[in-house]
């Protein structure tokens, strides 16, 4: 999904890490001061303030290790680890659900447990040892506060015809965010037949697919879309510049509003050319300071349980969800009939 900007993705993608051999690089790569991430976009910031932009430069600061960063679509950032597995060019990987179950299965990650992780949730985290979420996050809907008087409230009004060219969701099994619409329409319409049906109803008013969930905010708050799909965290840190974004949570008629857990889950990649500086950066993520920052600087929430911020952002995020029900997916059935489902909403959807 990308969802924000990259400026140095491009950049990134022509640059080769040298001498790499399939058991992990030679001694020259791994003693380089550099570790590099591929990430799902979100908590990098639209002008250079956010999350990321803050931990990584004061990780530098304290190590002198240089980060670089490639972002892209959860499902589009581990099908580029999948295609570098016999010379891999990554050291950490940050996607979102089930994605991170995905990199998981495929052999993507390796067994490495951060300093903190103890007091991460167990449903936030691998039972292996592969991978920790650092930064909680939930599923959610932004719609445009100036045309619209009051947020939608049910899916149903979305099929009005007022919506019609002025909705839009990014792309199921291309970003994290899109999967996360499938997933909850599944939950909320009681299974995927049900589910599929309304969304083929919802895609005469859905303008098409987009890979980028990012970008569907900016046309939300100029008002060229009324509503598109998203999560908290990014359009909370969004909402800051772009005053017309309004964050809600669509209910079935009837019912009340849900949401799930869609935190970004973090990795050591298999293989890593600078492993042991990759164990020292997710190690810094989740560190005491990183973890404070995560409300106030990047509109997140705190993966530890033992942090408690109590900053106004940390207030207000926490009032976003207090009213809303939270449901669990299973994530290991979701990731083991993820194609299936892609490409049944392909064929209800004509996408």
């Amino acid at each position: 999904m990308p969802r924000n900007r990259s400026t140095l993705a491009v950049a990134l993608a022509l640059v080769a890490v040298p001498v790499l051999s399939a058991c992990g690089g030679s001694s020259a790569a791994s003693d380089e001061k550099v570790v590099t991430v591929y990430s799902a976009d979100g908590l990098k910031g639209e002008n250079g303030d956010g999350w990321y932009d803050r931990i990584f430069a004061d990780f530098e600061k304290e190590t002198g290790i240089e980060v670089e960063y490639v972002e892209g679509g959860s499902g589009e950032m581990v099908q580029r680890a999948v295609r570098e597995k016999s010379n891999p060019q990554a050291d950490v990987l940050v996607t979102l659900p089930p994605f991170i179950q995905q990199a998981d299965g495929k052999g993507l990650l390796q067994t490495y447990v951060p300093k903190g992780a103890d007091q991460v949730s167990g449903a936030d985290k691998s039972a292996d040892g592969t991978w920790t979420s650092v930064v909680n996050n939930y599923f959610g809907f932004i719609y445009n506060k100036k045309e619209l008087a009051q947020a939608p409230t049910t899916w149903e009004e979305l099929l009005d015809a007022k919506y019609k060219d002025k909705l839009q969701y990014s792309t199921p099994g291309v970003a994290g965010d899109g999967t996360a619409v499938l997933i909850k329409a599944m939950h909320d319409f009681g299974g995927e037949e049900a589910a599929l049906e309304y969304l083929g109803e919802l895609q005469s008013n859905n303008v098409g697919p987009s890979a980028s969930t990012g970008k569907l905010a900016p046309k939300v708050d100029k008002g060229e879309l009324l509503v598109a799909n998203g999560d908290v965290q990014m359009n909370y840190a969004q909402s800051k510049d772009m005053p017309n974004l309004g964050i809600w949570f669509p209910a079935r008629e009837g019912g009340r509003p849900t949401t799930f857990a869609l935190p970004y889950a973090a990795g050591l990649v298999t293989d890593a050319p600078h492993s042991e500086n990759g164990r020292k950066l997710l190690d810094y993520m989740l560190g005491r300071t990183a973890q404070q920052q995560v409300s106030e600087i990047g509109g997140g929430f705190t993966a530890r349980q033992d942090v408690k911020a109590v900053d106004a952002d940390a207030v207000a995020l926490a009032n976003l969800v207090k009213d809303v029900e939270i449901f669990e997916p299973d994530w290991d059935a979701i990731e083991k009939n993820l194609t299936e489902h892609v490409d049944n909403w392909k064929s209800a959807t004509g996408s």
